[in-house]
């Protein structure tokens, strides 16, 4: 689709950061299709920023796999790729279950209360088909334990392939989530009990079971 025209510009000081999570997301949430060109100059005045910011950013997302960049010619949304997606998949589950088994039954009682709330909130998205607030809702739960476990090399990896994962998951969204509902309550139980195995081995079934076909 064109560069959305009602979006409201950003500040002029926006961080570099901010500017690639706005890319990343619009990719993500399908803004922004597979295939489909990506111009920085279109991209500049969509944002309200130079073009610097612009080119850095899709630099970034081609090293997490979400564009394909061809020198001197063209930068694309990449399509949707099924080996790419479980090469991702798989190092996400393992980030996900190292943060697990280093914070089982050391999570604060607000920690879990806020695991809980988020799991409810990402169970009513479900229920009235709200794909986007359930992503948000389980991305706020996943990474509350990444968060307390203070690993900044896990950030930083979950940070540059999560994206290719998420962009797939949104057809397991769209299905019978109950099952993922059922994973993040066991989780938050194993946590808040501290058993650790358990709690580790959830949390990787939890991202390895994610299917990696293309949409």
């Amino acid at each position: 689709m064109p560069v959305p025209q009602n979006a409201s510009a950003v500040d002029r000081s926006l961080l570099r950061d901010d500017v690639y999570r706005r890319l990343r997301d619009a990719i993500v949430d399908g803004t922004f299709l597979p295939g489909e060109q990506l111009k920085d100059a279109e991209l500049a005045a969509w944002l309200g920023v130079s073009r610097t910011p612009i080119r850095e950013a899709l630099l970034r997302l081609g090293a997490s796999g979400l564009v394909v960049a061809v020198p001197g010619r063209s930068t694309t949304v990449s399509e949707i790729d099924a080996q790419a997606v479980r090469d991702a998949r798989d190092v996400i589950a393992a980030m996900h279950q190292l943060a697990v088994r280093g914070v089982a039954g050391k999570l604060t009682d607000d920690d879990i209360v806020r695991m809980r709330a988020a799991n409810d909130r990402f169970a009513r998205a479900l229920s009235a088909g709200d794909i986007e607030a359930a992503m948000d809702a389980d991305e706020e739960l996943h990474r509350i334990p990444v968060t307390a476990l203070g690993n900044h090399a896990v950030q930083a990896v979950l940070d540059q392939f999560a994206p290719v994962v998420r962009r797939a998951e949104r057809s397991r969204f769209r299905g019978d989530g109950q099952a993922s509902v059922d994973g993040h309550d066991q989780l938050i139980g194993l946590l808040a009990a501290g058993d650790t195995d358990d709690a580790a081995a959830v949390a990787f079934d939890i991202w390895h079971s994610l299917p990696a076909e293309e949409e």
